[in-house]
């Protein structure tokens, strides 16, 4: 079997630029239409054309997703859609409707197909199947366990691709009309608006405005929010499984979400090719911790997991760690780095900061200044770029980072 690849989501230009220097032998993205992640910002034509070209320098692949149910009228403009993606020089498309499959077998033959989980396949005759139809991957279902997933693999040569990483939808496969429902956004249209784990209230119709817990608990009560998966720990059962590619949910979370959680597995996936009884480093766990997430789980890998799938206290995302900013350039003559903001911070500050080759290390922030050069006590604006100095060489693409007070 070919060496498995990691594979991280890219929710813009940034984010695949992050994916990709931290580790990714592919990602995958979205154009402004057929995908099912509509708010994830997307990309322009322009865009396409600079990540695909990013990527393929830094020897990564790009795989476009058209992953919508498609109505009638969303065929018009798909076969110009694909040979546009094909002519950017996108690796594979990402399909779930039948149709758009026919479609794009028929446009652009040569083009890689590969079957989303949404089409939620869930067995070795429905992989056999797609395969016989030409299908060059399937990504396989999440409700799987790994022993099922290592029968598929023995009836099948298709490639197999299964999530690793990130938020977990409480309905099967995704196919879900709560949001459509209770806000008119269908998640099947990419617009979901994660009704599932909103705060509710049981109210009683001849009592309105008397709002009481669904249990006794001032908070509410979430009742479909389940974990996020986590399956660092497994990666070297599910290549032994037969799985080809490892993939991180995630295009509409941070870039520092990227970057951390592709180093992470990146890290991971090396150590274990390097050493096949290699066991996870605790620090790596640690990593994964430091970015905002609901409680992990192994999701159905061990099988079903019943009520401890879902959390039903909160909410609330947890993070041992803040984001702060991304390093945009290091002058080694001046000895400062340019940081682009995603959070304020000041002059005094104790923070973190990691690269895509260089360890994490903490850091005193000294002589702070604005793009004007200017000296400044603290830094406020989102998306502004400030300096700061350095003594030690500062990679492009690094993150700052404040680690969180613990509670």
């Amino acid at each position: 079997m070919k060496k498995p690849e990691l594979l991280a989501p890219a929710g813009n230009l940034e984010k695949l630029k992050m994916a990709v220097v931290y580790g990714a032998d592919a990602v995958y993205l979205g154009g402004k239409n057929f995908g099912l992640r509509a708010a994830a910002g997307n990309f322009s034509t322009a865009e396409l054309a600079e990540g695909i070209a990013f990527a393929h320098r830094h020897g990564a692949k790009v795989y476009v997703t058209v992953n919508i149910f498609a109505n009638n009228k969303d065929l018009q403009e798909l076969p110009s859609y694909l040979k546009s993606l094909q002519e950017l020089g996108a690796d594979a498309i990402i399909v779930s409707d039948p149709g758009v499959f026919a479609v794009a077998r028929e446009t652009v033959p040569g083009m890689p197909c590969h079957l989303s989980t949404q089409a939620n396949t869930t067995n070795w005759r429905s992989a056999l199947f797609w395969q016989e139809a030409g299908i060059a991957r399937i990504i396989l279902a999440r409700e799987l366990s790994l022993a099922e997933i290592a029968e598929i693999r023995r009836h099948v040569k298709v490639e197999l691709e299964v999530f690793v990483h990130g938020a977990m939808c409480w309905a099967y496969s995704g196919r879900c009309y709560l949001s459509l429902h209770l806000a008119g956004r269908s998640g099947n249209r990419g617009e979901c608006a994660q009704a599932c784990r909103w705060k509710y209230y049981l109210l009683e119709e001849k009592t309105p405005g008397v709002y009481m817990p669904v249990q006794e608990d001032s908070r509410g009560i979430y009742i479909l929010n389940a974990r996020d998966l986590c399956l660092i720990d497994y990666l070297g059962r599910l290549a032994a499984a037969g799985v080809n590619s490892f993939k991180i949910e995630g295009r509409m979370k941070s870039a520092y979400y990227v970057a951390t959680v592709t180093r992470a597995y990146r890290r991971a996936l090396d150590a274990y090719l390097h050493d096949p009884n290699y066991t996870t480093d605790p620090a790596l766990h640690a990593e994964l911790q430091a970015i905002s997430h609901r409680p992990y789980s192994t999701g159905f890998l061990e099988g079903n997991p019943g009520l401890s799938g879902q959390v039903f206290d909160s909410a609330q995302l947890v993070a041992s760690h803040e984001f702060i900013g991304v390093v945009r350039s290091y002058d080694p003559l001046t000895k400062r780095a340019v940081v682009e903001m995603r959070n304020r911070f000041a002059a005094g500050e104790r923070l973190e900061m990691f690269g895509p080759k260089t360890e994490c290390r903490e850091f005193v922030v000294t002589d702070l200044r604005n793009a004007d050069g200017e000296p400044i006590r603290e830094a406020v604006r989102v998306q502004e770029h400030v300096s700061l100095a350095m003594q030690d060489h500062v990679e492009e693409y690094a993150i700052v980072r404040r680690r969180l007070a613990q509670l």
